[in-house]
Formats: C-alpha cells, structure tokens, sequence
C-alpha cells in the first residue's frame, strides 16, 4: 500500500505565534517553501526537517508523519466472457485486452483455494455473453498479458516459465478444442490450444482448420505430444483394462463436453467397438477439462473418466492408455510480431520447458516449438 507524509508544520507553527516569513528566514529556507511543506505538495529533505524542529522545539515525529494514501478506487468495466457455464454476480475473474477488446475468464476456487483474480462480475448478459466488471487496477491489467484458451493440463507450467522468463502473464482460458479455435477467429483470445484428429487421415488440428477456417491465416506451433487413455482410481479397484469396459453396470463415467478432442476421441473408440453410447453410465455427465474429469475420479464422483497421463499423474490416479495424440497451439500469422507473443514463443525453445514437460507431464517434446504451418 502507498503511504504518503503528512504534516502538522502550520499548526504548530501558528500554536508557538510565529509567522510563515519569520520561520521560513529562520530555517533558511523561502516562505513559499513554508507554506508548500503545510499543503502537504512538498516533502523537505532531511535537514530542513531537522531544522524547523529544532526552530519549533519538538521533535521530527511530531512534525512529520506516515499515512496510508487512499487506495485506488475499484474501476468499472465491460468485457465479454469466455465460458460457456453461467456467471453470477460476485465471481471472480481474470482480464485481458485482446487487441482493443476486453475479456474475462472466470476463476474457481475448486478444489480448495482461493484464486488471484482482478476483479468481479457485477451484472451479466447472458444473451450477448458480455458482463460488467468491477476491476481493481485496470492499468496493470492491459499490457504484458497474453490469453491462452484450451484444455491442455500443462498449460500452468508453461505459463509460470514465460513469466519468470518475460513478464509476460498468461491468463488461461479452460474451452475445448473447437471453442479455444472459434474464440481465436472472433478475436477473443490470442492462443488457442487443439487436439482434433481428422479420422480419415489421422493428422491433428490442420484438417480442421483447413475446413473450418479457409480464410484465416494462423500459424501452428506444436507444443507436445501425449497419451490419452482411460484414467482410474488408484490401483485400478474396478478392474478397468479396455474401452469395453465401460459398458459395465459398476462403472460410473465422466464424459468431457461436445467439442473437445477426448469426446471424439471417446466417440471413435465407442463406434469402433460397436458399442452405444446409451451404455456407458454417465455418457452425458460433463466435467470442463482433462484436470476436471481425473478431479471427478479422485474424489469419487466417477470411476472412469478420458483423459490425459498429464491429468492422472496430477492426482496420483491409475492410467490407462489407448490413444497418441499432438497438441498444437494456434495463432494468427500476424500476432507472431507481438512482443509478448514473441516472449512466449522463446519459452517454447527451451530445454528446462521440455525436461518439466518429459518429467512432470509424461510427455514427448521432440516437436515442442516445431512451427508446422
């Protein structure tokens, strides 16, 4: 908190009967001086603090003081929200300007902690998806910040690396695949993280792109390679082997919601076994993110959910795997000359990154900062 000196110079001064001129020619110092220093608009420098106490016959603590200054009052703003869950009035956020438009990404307090964020949500517009926000340093809040949309686990990791690295903070957006990528083409995020696999030729995220997005021009960027697969309580009690598995009647699943890359990749799995999706007992249950499916199984919520190793590591659960695939982190061509872009960028080039990667993640960084398209 600033604090700021305050001053009982005139008070004193007019309590021992002596006038502004005659105490400034004393203390060798100009009228003016005198009277700046009781405005408060003037601080003296140490001498000339020792010598008007002297002059005035107390001491420097009776004359000068610190207080706290008033803080900055909170500002408000309008900004849209990245989510697709409802907001209410009260929660928590973290902002980000993207180019000359505000966003904010919802924080959770799950599972125990109370979050950073830089303001609250005042009011909503469901309809339009904007909300008006309280914020608390809106300087801070719009330079040296980065948003990054996706359902990658790891994603903490490298943000932590890029600010100890930079400065440059990342505000993580958790979305699926599809949604990270159409938040990037509205211009709502400046990274968008994906792991679509087209099913006929098995190449990830540039199909989908190529399709959906033919006039856009990004760039692709490989961040890591990793393992997908069936993620279990520890020490497996179910006895889950395969994706059949799931079809049987102790097995309580956590699905991951329309448009991520687990739901098609669970999707293909069931269709290539024959089996419907009617059958696996809690198909249409969704939990947002690789870390908030395997959160489901460690505290008993589910008993099976898709996701990554990353994920099952995290919370000391059983991991299963059936499924390679390449996350890449998307952007427009044009971003690449950003600064704060180019910072995150070099953070991907580096050899502490990929060895927290292999160790705390489980995954294979040969390609990480590959630039593909």
């Amino acid at each position: 908190m600033k604090t700021q000196v305050a001053n009982r110079l005139a008070e004193i001064r007019k309590s021992r009967g002596i006038a502004a001129a005659e105490l400034a020619r004393r203390v060798n110092i100009s009228r003016q001086t005198v009277y700046a220093i009781e405005a408060g608009t003037y601080v003296p420098n140490t001498e000339v603090a020792l010598n008007l106490a002297r002059e005035l016959e107390v001491t420097v603590d009776d004359l000068f003081s610190l207080q706290a200054a008033p803080a900055n009052p909170p500002e408000l703003l309008k900004a849209e929200i990245l989510s697709k869950e409802p907001q209410l009035q009260g929660q928590s956020v973290r902002v980000c300007q993207v180019g000359s438009r505000w966003v904010a990404v919802p924080v959770s307090a799950s599972p125990y902690y109370m979050p950073e964020a830089d303001g609250v949500i005042t009011n909503t517009d469901p309809v339009r998806g904007h909300a008006g926000l309280t914020v608390f340093a809106k300087d801070e809040i719009s330079r040296n910040r980065l948003t990054l949309a996706g359902c990658d686990p790891a994603t903490g990791i490298l943000a932590r690396m890029v600010e100890k690295a930079s400065g440059v903070e990342i505000v993580s957006a958790a979305a699926s695949s599809k949604l990270a990528l159409s938040w990037l083409a509205e211009g709502k995020v400046h990274i968008a993280g994906s792991h679509l696999e087209d099913p006929k030729t098995g190449e990830f995220n540039l199909p989908y792109l190529r399709k959906h997005f033919p006039r856009e021009d990004f760039s692709v960027v490989t961040f890591a390679r990793w393992e997908e697969g069936l993620v279990t309580a520890p020490d497996n009690p179910k006895k889950v082997r395969r994706i059949e598995d799931l079809m049987r009647r102790n097995i309580r699943f956590i699905n991951r919601e329309p448009g991520s890359g687990s739901r098609g990749l669970l999707d293909q799995l069931l269709s290539k076994s024959g089996i419907e999706t009617e059958k696996v007992q809690g198909y249409d249950r969704i939990a947002h993110g690789h870390l908030a499916a395997a959160w489901c199984v460690m505290s008993g919520d589910a008993d099976v959910c898709l996701a990554t190793r990353s994920a099952a590591q995290a919370f000391g659960l059983g991991f299963i795997p059936l499924h390679c695939e390449r996350y890449d982190l998307v952007m427009r061509r044009d971003a690449v000359e950003i600064p704060a872009v180019k910072a995150f960028l070099d953070v991907l080039q580096r050899a502490t990154l990929r060895r927290k990667l292999e160790v705390l993640a489980g995954y294979d960084t040969a390609q990480t900062g590959t630039v593909i398209a």
